[in-house]
């Protein structure tokens, strides 16, 4: 699951893009979602789903066996050989789980493992939900096709809906498999790459059911200060253009502030064409303002353009961005309310998460006004 604002940790997944945290995972443990709150309509959707984790089950190898092997590729065994330290520092350092996860690689022969469905009404930020009765509820549907995913677009787009496809390299199936590291992955910078497999582990050591906000913020804020850590302790490992990454900070900043005046829109009692003309207004204005931060600040430099000129701007493209890292401040305050201790922090976020819902945002909601004055 990745990345709302994993904002600027995830590599591009090509032209113009922009890393998203959610846009990128997709957290289910599939073949358990047999019986769900779908009904009969949907055995086909979850047959899809069972179908394609076990055609990546298949694919899997023990790296060990890879980084043995005299005619494996030189290149992807260092990777992979930087990706077993990398999870045996995790295990003793961030106490993530130690299981059979990322012990293991598989070559998908394609650019996505899956592609996440993203959907909200024409004048609303909040998803359009898929619920299974055992994972609960997430803000987005997840499929092993691009077609079925576009299939499944077409259809809402049909009702009424804002819709966005996003392509996922990488997710966790919450510990019920040993998630493998997997070939999607292979063109991130080193330090995304191990990155990932810190936020990956974290979804398996703490999962809450019909609360995204609360599992990506948790999973972004181990990835993010577990590779700080990491990369203090290795620097020889690629930690990507710094500047680059400043550039994707950046920009998610203006998006996060188009969703906030968006939500402010929807709020207000007004006609649908008054509403929608308000609504390309944002939009516009979200566009003039990456040009103007791009031809001045950024000297030109072009490669976001894309995602302005693939698909008209709406609501479900937003989406990611602001489910997937809204309390990593929160988190970080947690952090630091422990001493930095990592063991405290886990327990104290599982006792947060065995709240009732609106309690847990209670409590988020101070951690955050505690840490937001101290980072600027």
């Amino acid at each position: 699951m990745r990345r709302g604002s994993r904002s600027g940790w995830i590599a591009d997944a090509g032209p113009g893009s922009i890393p998203a945290p959610a846009v990128s995972r997709f957290a289910l443990p599939i073949l358990a979602a047999a019986v769900t709150l779908g009904g009969c309509a949907q055995l086909g959707y979850y047959a899809h789903l069972a179908g394609g984790q076990l055609q990546l089950l298949k694919a899997r190898r023990p790296i060990a066996e890879i980084v043995a092997e005299p005619g494996a590729d030189a290149a992807l065994k260092n990777r992979l050989q930087q990706v077993l330290e990398a999870r045996t520092w995790a295990v003793a350092q961030l106490r993530l789980p130690d299981n059979g996860s990322y012990t293991l690689y598989a070559d998908l022969g394609r650019p996505y493992v899956v592609w996440n469905v993203f959907a909200t009404p024409e004048f609303s930020l909040e998803p359009v939900e898929q619920c299974f009765l055992l994972a609960g509820c997430l803000a987005y549907q997840g499929f092993y096709s691009r077609e079925r995913a576009e299939q499944r677009a077409a259809e809402l787009r049909a009702r009424g809906y804002d819709v966005h496809i996003g392509g996922v390299p990488a997710y966790s199936t919450l510990g019920w498999f040993s998630d493998p590291v997997l070939s999607t992955m292979m063109r991130w910078d080193d330090a995304t790459l191990v990155g990932t497999v810190f936020h990956e582990l974290a979804h398996q050591k703490l999962y809450v059911r019909d609360d995204t906000r609360f599992n990506e913020s948790y999973a972004a804020f181990v990835e993010r200060e577990g590779l700080s850590a990491y990369l203090s302790a290795h620097p020889q490992l690629k930690a990507g253009d710094p500047a680059l990454r400043g550039r994707r900070t950046q920009l998610v900043r203006l998006i996060l502030a188009t969703r906030r005046r968006l939500e402010d829109l929807y709020a207000q009692p007004l006609d649908a064409e008054t509403m929608r003309r308000r609504k390309a207004g944002e939009f516009a204005r979200l566009k003039a303002e990456y040009e103007r931060l791009r031809d001045s600040a950024w000297n030109g430099d072009a490669r976001y353009d894309g995602w302005f000129a693939e698909a008209e701007p709406n609501n479900a493209r937003l989406l990611p961005f602001g489910l997937y890292d809204e309390y990593v401040p929160a988190f970080a305050a947690l952090f630091e309310q422990c001493a930095r201790d990592w063991s405290c922090f886990h327990g104290e976020a599982r006792r947060l998460s065995q709240l009732p819902r609106e309690k847990r945002d209670a409590r988020l909601e101070s951690l955050l006004r505690r840490r937001l004055p101290e980072a600027g």
